[in-house]
């Protein structure tokens, strides 16, 4: 069992090294205020100003600037290359919920890596912050003050059953799986609430749903995904 490095009541930001600006990076520290970098991500986090709690990584793209203002107690190497910086990190991390910034955009494989990992580490919620969307894995059940038309999209990491309401296309009853069926492009009639059996479905919805979601999954009735086996 890997030991946790940030143990946090606290809603915590994971800064990347992907796509982000100064500004996303604020806005996402008014709901969670304290800050990790997982490896490059040091970077924009110092460019804006912001103390990291840590630093998390195999240090192959943070900078020896950033280094060298960030203490060195708070440098975690983790210089195994079996998994992304993002991974070491938010394997890492206990929170509420984790806020990403700089994990969407840019580089395709790097996206599907985050994705995967939202997976693999389901019991840490997490939602990744986009230039118009979020992402997350969706939890147990869920329930978010969407909008008749918002664009809703599911997307299956395996095998995926549940039950919603306030979609235009329902999902109760199918079952969702990678190469047989997807569930992107759905639309909200309204309150949306998901139901879900497994811990294997990606949640896409507008970026301007950021602060509901976060509440939903931070708050204590939330239900969690229980700890997968390392």
């Amino acid at each position: 069992m890997s030991e946790v490095i940030v143990d946090s009541e606290a809603l915590i930001t994971l800064v990347g090294g992907g796509q982000a600006t100064v500004q996303a990076l604020q806005e996402a520290l008014t709901l969670a205020p304290i800050c990790v970098a997982a490896d490059g991500g040091a970077q924009l986090a110092l460019a804006a100003g912001v103390e990291l709690t840590a630093l998390i990584g195999d240090f192959d793209s943070v900078s020896d600037a950033a280094r060298n203002v960030v203490p060195a107690t708070r440098q975690h190497h983790i210089p195994e290359q079996m998994s992304t910086d993002f991974e070491k990190a938010l394997l890492r991390i206990r929170a509420p919920v984790v806020l990403g910034v700089g994990f969407l955009g840019g580089r395709i494989d790097h996206q599907l890596a985050a994705f995967h990992a939202l997976m693999v580490f389901a019991r840490q919620p997490c939602v990744l912050l986009g230039e118009q969307e979020i992402v997350f894995l969706a939890p147990p059940d869920l329930s978010i003050p969407t909008q008749a038309g918002d664009l809703v999209s599911l997307f299956p990491l395996g095998r995926a059953r549940g039950h919603s309401e306030g979609l235009e296309w329902p999902i109760t009853g199918l079952e969702f799986r990678q190469g047989y069926k997807i569930g992107t492009s759905n639309r909200a009639t309204g309150p949306m609430r998901l139901t879900m059996e497994t811990p294997n479905m990606l949640t896409i919805l507008p970026r301007r749903l950021v602060r509901p979601v976060v509440a939903q999954l931070s708050a204590p009735h939330c239900a969690r995904w229980p700890v997968r086996p390392e």
